[in-house]
């Protein structure tokens, strides 16, 4: 992460910035570890959840990215022109959960 904590991402010809930022630091965090905020083309991921949780090291490793393939997610569909499905969670969640497994197979093919 650059100095000032922000990144540019480029979402289908779209520059996000991708923040990291506190809870309570980002009102778009409220009841959220991550969110997509497509008029202010902003990606943002907590820096700050389940800290207090000493057991959960690799498995919190594994969450943030998952939060993060979460959010970019939201933006690819949306940049896609597809808002109505960049709002729908279910489809969200298993396009961060399963895209590992897809670039796994993907990759021992050759399709990528």
């Amino acid at each position: 992460m650059p100095k000032g904590g922000i990144m540019k991402i480029n979402i289908l010809g779209t520059d996000y910035n991708y923040v990291i930022v506190k809870h309570d630091d980002d009102s778009r965090l409220r009841g959220n570890d991550g969110f997509a905020d497509f008029y202010e083309k902003t990606i943002g991921v907590a820096s700050d959840y389940h800290e207090d949780e000493p057991h959960a090291t690799r498995g919190l490793d594994m969450y943030r990215a998952k939060v993060k393939r979460h959010e970019i997610a939201h933006a690819f569909l949306f940049e896609s022109g597809m808002e109505e499905w960049a709002h729908d969670e279910a489809l969200i969640d298993w396009i961060a959960i399963q895209f590992p497994k897809l670039l796994k197979a993907f990759q021992e093919v050759g399709a990528v």
